[in-house]
């Protein structure tokens, strides 16, 4: 139709659907402000998308240029899209933006790419000049704001929260940026922290949260980076009520008695923090540049997570320089022993243009050319260490960072135990039963637990902590592998004895008439007083029942309440 306007596909390809990529809303905003009659058309796929469909979706209507925020994740699928596009539509210019644009246009040349370098907020005016003239060259870059802050204001557009946003996690920066400057991480060559107004950020919020979404995910690199102004941004969020869960990146050496105070009376689960402690060692963190305490940083997390009302999301980084077998295993042993909720051992990527890159030969490392870039092998960790290693953490991935053994794991924190020992003993007993080639159900990895109790002194109370885990996850039956051959009575005879013996109401468990039902919907078993002790519950007799109710705590990992009878 004539003078229609012009539309320009943005697209990003997440790591999967409830994910959202903030670029494109950037990239629309500042496309539609310098090209008059052009509408930014948002399309939002993930990597495990049909790839023909997803070309068959990009191509209709053959558009003039299509727009690509391109990562080390999304990368190769990226490349793929660009070449069938180019085959599909030859004369369609492909323009690439973010951390791996400059890899990418070097890969396809300039005949059918852009690559845009920097903030698309900084944007050489040049580029939206030939953008319009249908004569956009190879590369663009950024130009310097002098020292000022380029603005990078609110993304989104009311309709944007029930249009691409709609079921999908918010992300929002109130702060571009980092003021640490680790040589494995694209942020090594940034100088300095720009924080957004905080009435500015309040208004953005402000409109965010009106769509009442269910995650909203900042992006800061370090959101604390400013005590204060971070505590006032908790305090705005804790005001707004709702259920949405916030994400923020954390510095663990940046917290004020003020913020551990208002921290603990956060509500569960409205609050996630992702600290990036990295390694333990000093060399090691010398060697990346990475200046931070390791006993600030235990000590902060144990403070955070006393409370148990915030989900803590710890890093380490496998394959650092200068971090060997035993270092790692320092390394996992301090983060395990300080609560976190999440372990996340991630493999090391030797990034293009990072200062890590450039040291790399002289390191002796070994990494993949093709994205993400992972490391094989250093001087400090040949190939089949870090292949251990790597299967370790990936067993820890799957037991740890669930809620599957909530207390299990707090009574190893307890009584100090080895945490690598254990899960090296743990790797033994997966390897053996083709573990990796199983689908992890819960009900395997108790059963594997089991296994690695056999030869242990306190295997019984081992036991018990399982089937207590198991049953707080909300089964009202145990599986075979936890089942006792030495057990004194059912969990089906104990609720018979109880029926007989409870009297006919119980106050805070049952009013009378509601006898029958408190029986048919809970689960009844006989424990030691060791288990009781372990768990906090009251100590009764030698043997004491303990009730799991048919209802959920309010707490983080919304467990089920019991009671001691």
């Amino acid at each position: 139709m004539e003078n229609s306007p012009e539309r320009i596909r943005i697209v990003g390809i997440n790591a999967r659907f409830s994910h959202s990529c903030l670029a494109l809303f950037y990239v629309r905003n500042e496309l539609e402000k310098h090209c008059p009659g052009v509408v930014g058309e948002i399309v939002q796929a993930t990597i495990n998308d049909n790839v023909f469909e997803l070309l068959l979706r990009l191509s209709e209507g053959a558009p003039r240029v299509v727009f690509f925020s391109a990562s080390i994740w999304n990368s190769i699928l990226v490349e793929r899209l660009c070449r069938d596009l180019h085959l599909c539509l030859p004369d369609c210019r492909m323009v690439l933006g973010g951390p791996q644009a400059a890899v990418l246009g070097a890969r396809l040349g300039p005949e059918f790419t852009t690559v845009v370098l920097g903030e698309i907020e900084a944007a050489d005016p040049a580029f939206y000049r030939d953008l319009r003239s249908n004569s956009l060259r190879g590369e663009y870059a950024a130009l310097s704001t002098g020292g000022r802050r380029p603005p990078f204001g609110n993304p989104y557009r009311p309709k944007d929260f029930s249009g691409p946003l709609a079921n999908r996690s918010i992300y929002y920066e109130s702060s571009r940026g980092c003021p640490f400057h680790c040589s494995y991480c694209l942020s090594a060559a940034e100088h300095g922290v720009r924080h957004k107004e905080l009435a500015e950020v309040e208004a953005e919020l402000s409109q965010i949260l009106a769509s009442r979404p269910k995650a909203v995910r900042f992006v800061d690199r370090t959101f604390n980076d400013q005590p204060q102004r971070a505590l006032a941004i908790w305090h705005l969020l804790a005001a707004c009520g709702g259920d949405t869960l916030f994400h923020f990146e954390i510095a663990p050496e940046r917290f004020s008695e003020e913020m551990f105070a208002f921290l603990a009376e956060v509500p569960p689960g409205r609050f996630q923090f992702e600290i990036g402690v990295q390694s333990t060692n000093p060399a090691t963190l010398a060697a990346v540049n990475r200046r931070i305490d390791p006993q600030i940083t235990a000590r902060t997390v144990s403070r955070l997570a006393g409370p148990g009302n915030i989900h803590l999301h710890v890093d380490l980084i496998l394959g650092l320089p200068y971090e060997t077998r035993e270092s790692f295993a320092g390394s996992f042993r301090d983060i395990f022993a300080i609560g976190a909720h999440y372990v996340q051992m991630g493999l090391l990527k030797i990034l293009p243009d990072t200062p890590i890159s450039r040291q790399a030969a002289d390191w002796g490392y070994r990494y993949s050319s093709d994205p993400p870039y992972a490391v094989l092998c250093s001087q400090w960790l040949d190939h089949p260490s870090l292949a251990e290693l790597y299967q370790l953490s990936e067993v820890v991935e799957r037991f740890v960072n669930t809620r599957y053994f909530v207390s299990l794991w707090g009574y190893l924190r307890r009584i100090h135990e080895d945490a690598f020992a254990f899960f090296e003993k743990l790797l033994a007993i997966c390897r053996r039963q083709d573990f990796f080639q199983r689908a992890p159900t819960q009900e395997l990895l108790c059963a594997i637990l089991v296994t690695a109790a056999g030869e242990r002194e306190d295997s019984v109370l081992f036991v018990e902590l399982l089937r207590y885990d198991w049953l707080r996850c909300g089964f009202r039956f145990l599986p075979d592998a936890l089942q006792l051959p030495t057990e004194v009575e059912s969990p089906a005879a104990t609720r018979s004895t109880l029926y007989q013996r409870l009297p006919p109401a119980l106050p805070g468990l049952y009013q009378p008439g509601e006898r029958n039902h408190f029986f048919r919907k809970s689960f009844f078993l006989r424990v030691s007083r060791e288990l009781l002790r372990e768990v906090d519950l009251p100590e009764g007799a030698a043997e004491s029942v303990i009730c799991f109710l048919a209802e959920r705590e309010t707490s983080l990992y919304r467990l089920q309440r019991v009671v001691s009878l």
